[in-house]
């Protein structure tokens, strides 16, 4: 028996939206269901996840690269193989001339095939100044129209989509709902990044579900939370890093997944033009550390 597409089940029409049919519980019973469709290690497709850090420790870089690896371009990040499809990045705050920088710098990292295919399925619209809102209609109907045929869709920032007061549940339930309507409406991924609290940078906390900045439903009401967080200094110290050297490193990990297995975190090393390569020597470190050896710096 065929399983229904939930994600394509719902129709809007005149009188409004109608949901999804009731599942076919026998079928369930009776035949195994197609597997679930991961954009990210954890993260499913249409669903709405958050990438949460302190300003500065380079997120954008981080899902423009992932927008790219998507799009067919290579795998920096030691995110392993993910399936390939267009990909649409809409960032809010910064100018497209910064957007263009960090396209040039990424273009030593690929071939010319991989370039080709970035080209052809990676969308960026600048969006700096234009006051995008996910509360007004048009925007939505604009949002959900750009995400047809997409893997994932990426929001930089959450806070330029909306004018919401963030610590406000009420509202905040209604921005994510937004956001949910089109993930599921076009099957596409949403991700938005979003800031962690200002305790939560100071405190190395941002590897906690609780680091991300205002309400909890930001947390609690999207499916997935990935987080970038700056080495501290005493982890700098345990892995023989130098102090100078430290701020060339950040944590990309998972810390809320409802659906697949734990997804362990990955040490990232910031190299020129901000691009952010995965870097196992770090890991390596951590296991010398463990044996008793100790670490070597390296330049």
């Amino acid at each position: 028996m065929a399983w229904p597409d939930p994600m394509r089940a719902a129709s809007v029409n005149r009188g409004g939206v109608a949901p999804p049919p009731p599942i076919d519980i026998m079928a369930a019973f009776e035949s195994p269901p197609p597997p679930i469709d991961y954009v990210l290690p954890g993260m499913v497709a249409g669903t709405v996840g958050a990438l949460v850090s302190p300003g500065g420790v380079g997120k954008s870089m981080l899902a423009l690269q992932v927008a790219a690896q998507i799009a067919g371009g290579p795998d920096l990040l030691g995110l392993g193989d993910l399936p390939t499809g267009r990909a649409v990045y809409l960032p809010a705050e910064d100018p497209s001339a910064a957007i263009m920088h960090r396209l040039h710098a990424l273009r030593w990292c690929m071939t010319p095939a991989q370039q080709q295919a970035v080209a052809k399925g990676l969308t960026i619209h600048p969006l700096a100044g234009c006051r995008p809102s996910l509360m007004d209609d048009g925007w939505l109907d604009w949002l959900q129209r750009t995400a047809e045929g997409c893997r994932i869709m990426v929001l930089d920032t959450l806070l330029r989509f909306h004018a919401a007061d963030e610590n406000d549940s009420s509202q905040m339930t209604q921005v994510v709902g937004r956001m949910e309507s089109i993930a599921a409406s076009t099957g596409c991924a949403v991700l938005y990044l979003h800031h962690t609290t200002k305790s939560a940078a100071m405190n190395g906390g941002g590897a906690q579900q609780q680091a991300s900045r205002g309400s909890s439903v930001l947390t609690d009401n999207v499916r997935w939370q990935g987080y970038l967080a700056a080495m501290a200094s005493a982890e700098a110290g345990r892995l023989g890093i130098s102090e100078d050297r430290r701020g060339e490193y950040v944590r990309f990990g998972v810390s809320k997944a409802n659906s697949g297995s734990t997804f362990h975190g990955l040490w990232l090393r910031r190299n020129e033009g901000g691009i952010l390569r995965h870097d196992p020597s770090v890991a390596c470190r951590m296991q010398q550390g463990k044996t008793g050896r100790a670490p070597r710096d390296r330049a």
